[in-house]
């Protein structure tokens, strides 16, 4: 099978059959990503449990692009440590951007049939939508947990 197929036939699949788009119950992270020069719109949920993401989903509307990617990140992502899952992100991003070698992107599963999104100008922020917002999601999260934690002196807020 060409690369092009297979990349249709997976894209394809998780954009119809999405096993993340859902809502979650326990979800005790959640953020909305906006691609506005699409159109895309998605709300990402995560339960996460002692720095491990231990579920997942998405609700929203988009291109097939964006659909997919975040049902293949959740795929990706799920059972995982959070730095994990954000090191895996700059796997994704560097793979879009053409800078990680090859092991790395093996290293995305089938989020790495994206890799062809590089070529693809107007569909890179599609692509990107929902591991931008996880990444987002969990910074925010560790910026929280520093600020609470930063000073003896200066009380949390």
């Amino acid at each position: 099978m060409e690369l092009k197929e297979l990349y249709r036939e997976i894209l394809n699949e998780h954009n119809i059959n999405p096993a993340h788009k859902t809502g979650l119950d326990g979800a005790n992270l959640s953020l909305q990503g906006i691609n506005p020069s699409c159109g895309d719109n998605i709300t990402l949920n995560l339960k996460t449990e002692n720095g491990k993401i231990a579920d997942g989903a998405f609700t929203g509307s988009g291109c097939a692009v964006s659909q997919a990617s975040c049902d293949m990140m959740l795929d990706l992502i799920i059972g995982k440590e959070e730095k994990e899952a954000l090191r895996l992100c700059e796997i994704f991003m560097g793979m879009i951007q053409g800078t990680v070698t090859e092991e790395q992107i093996e290293e995305l599963d089938e989020a790495s049939a994206l890799r062809e999104i590089q070529h693809m100008p107007s569909r890179v922020k599609c692509a990107e939508l929902g591991w931008r917002t996880m990444r987002e999601m969990l910074g925010l999260k560790k910026e929280t947990a520093n600020a609470s934690n930063s000073h003896p002196d200066c009380p949390a807020v």
